[in-house]
């Protein structure tokens, strides 16, 4: 739980420095989002997916995309020192956050 923690931490501090529309304070803001994340991920989002399923299954699952970029949106209005520029910047975001965690949970 802890390594998963601090992974999804490092890849949102390296997201943020490599995408321009994305700005993070410092590493401890990174492992506040992540936190954070973590909990709306566990708790908020099967209830969103759940509500938006005809949606879901009408776009062959691109919604959940939507999701998860409102998502980091709302975790940019909750945490001071994150700030997402605007939705396809957070689409992007959470592209990239998939992706390098998929990789490195694997590699770790």
């Amino acid at each position: 739980m802890i390594k998963v923690l601090l992974i999804n931490s490092v890849i949102i501090f390296f997201g943020a420095y490599i995408l321009d529309g994305i700005k993070i304070k410092n590493f401890l803001t990174a492992v506040g989002v992540a936190i954070l994340l973590a909990i709306i991920n566990t708790f908020l989002k099967p209830i969103i997916v759940f509500l938006t399923l005809p949606l879901t299954v009408l776009t062959l699952g691109l919604f959940i995309l939507v999701i998860n970029a409102w998502i980091l949106m709302l975790i940019d209005k909750l945490i001071d020192g994150f700030s997402v520029k605007s939705f396809w910047w957070a689409a992007g975001f959470s592209i990239f956050i998939s992706i390098a965690n998929a990789i490195m949970l694997r590699i770790f």
